[in-house]
């Protein structure tokens, strides 16, 4: 599939950065890596998963996760051990196969007293479902399907249409705000068609943004947030948090309460160019990633005006000789690969096989990020950095990456040399055709 088979602009810096500032912006971030401070590590902690896709830590219990598999089975592992029965099992009201299935699960941050969860799946019509749920009040481990809601969109519909098979985007999390957040891609085909992630009366390639803390009997299961950028706003859907999305392959936020910045980081998914990563300051709702108008750092159809300008560039993208289906990760908040990597983006690319890490140098005072020193960790990952479909990561920050053939892996600690070597910087590599990727200029 284009999305795991082949998943198929300008803010600028207005102020010179001084050099009191530069130097707040890099103690943001660790030391360049370099190849003496040692090889990372990998421990497979379970196998056996049928395309797995989200890997979700269960509340106060430290040796369980929820894994969401594409055909619809969310299951339980316990001390790296499948368990049955399995957690929901949705199999029969969902289109699974190429970029379709069950894409996303997020657990409601009220989930120890409350139950509730999420679900985003493609329905048997290939249509977009967001459906809430709740865990069985006589097992924690199993869901009660007499519980389950579909939210209910502004047509009037518990779907969102779906034009073509590809491009649904469908993952979901919470961010530290409590609000659901919902990435969908533009619906599909090539280079956005019907210019739908321009479009503010559609849902389809834009980010999205619900309160979904309302009562049972709430008709809709959401109201939109009135801090939404878009609120009141003539002509624009309210659910609106952000436009010009093409196929947006996992994202995350940098997840403050570990010391990140908030900041949501974008993997989006290229045509035929370019695969990016996004980078958006916490709370800066209302930015236009440029999709179809831009692809990457590059011009693509421009026939018709994108919503709204400027276009936000992404901090990243790498060219097709690189990578053809960008995987989106996490930000490193965890303490067993030590202080080095703490901050950097890890990432990974479907086709290619591959898992990168990259340095965020944060700007305190615009909050925008730049990226810097990009690490390939493909040859150390080993087994690990096959087909990466999803990231996910534990109670304690550390990283796992789930190979679409059905094993995860958690990303351990480096093999540190026995004779420490200081860090050294690496020239930073023009910005004119890198052959690695390239990251935003500096202006």
């Amino acid at each position: 599939m284009e999305g795991l088979a082949r998943r198929e602009v300008s803010v600028t810096f207005s102020l010179r950065p001084t050099a009191l500032t530069l130097a707040f912006a890099v103690a943001l971030v660790a030391s360049p890596l370099t190849d003496a401070q040692g090889q990372l590590r990998v421990a497979q902690v379970a196998s056996g998963f049928d395309r797995p896709l989200g890997l979700i830590p269960y509340p106060g219990r430290t040796d369980t996760f929820l894994v969401f598999e594409q055909a619809g089975r969310v299951r339980v592992l316990q001390a790296g051990t499948i368990t049955a029965p399995d957690f929901v099992d949705l199999r029969g009201d969902i289109a699974s196969g190429g970029e379709q299935g069950l894409l996303g699960m997020a657990l409601a941050p009220d989930f120890t007293t409350s139950g509730r969860f999420f679900l985003s799946f493609t329905n048997r019509s290939g249509d977009s479902v967001i459906a809430r749920m709740k865990r069985s009040a006589s097992n924690p481990l199993v869901a009660d399907p007499a519980s389950r809601v579909d939210l209910r969109w502004p047509d009037g519909q518990r779907v969102i249409r779906q034009p073509f098979t590809n491009h649904n985007g469908g993952h979901i999390t919470f961010g530290p705000d409590g609000y659901l957040y919902i990435g969908f891609g533009d619906g599909g085909s090539s280079n956005d068609p019907m210019h739908r992630a321009q479009d503010p009366a559609s849902l389809l390639g834009k980010m999205l943004r619900l309160d979904v803390s309302v009562p049972d009997s709430d008709p809709n299961g959401y109201v939109v947030p009135n801090t939404n950028p878009f609120v009141g706003r003539a002509g624009v859907l309210g659910e609106i948090w952000a436009f010009g999305l093409r196929n947006p392959w996992r994202w995350s936020f940098d997840d403050p309460a570990r010391g990140g910045t908030g900041a949501i980081l974008i993997g989006d998914v290229g045509q035929n160019a370019r695969e990016e990563i996004d980078y958006e300051p916490r709370g800066a709702g209302g930015r236009n990633y440029g999709w179809r108008n831009r692809e990457g750092f590059l011009p693509n159809v421009t026939s018709q005006p994108p919503f709204s300008q400027p276009l936000q560039e992404p901090i990243w993208d790498y060219p097709r000789d690189m990578g053809r289906s960008v995987t989106g990760g996490f930000v490193y908040r965890g303490s067993d690969l030590g202080p080095t990597y703490l901050g950097r983006y890890f990432f990974g690319d479907f086709v290619t096989s591959r898992v990168w890490s990259l340095a965020l140098i944060v700007d305190p005072v615009t909050r925008e990020a730049r990226a810097d020193n990009l690490v390939d960790h493909t040859a150390e990952l080993g087994a690990a950095a096959s087909a990466p479909a999803s990231f996910g990561v534990d109670a304690r920050g550390e990283i796992y990456v789930l190979g679409y053939g059905g094993t995860i892996y958690r990303i351990a600690g480096p093999d540190v040399p026995t004779t420490p070597v200081p860090p050294t910087t690496k020239p930073q590599r023009p910005y004119a055709d890198p052959p690695i990727g390239r990251a935003r200029p500096r202006r």
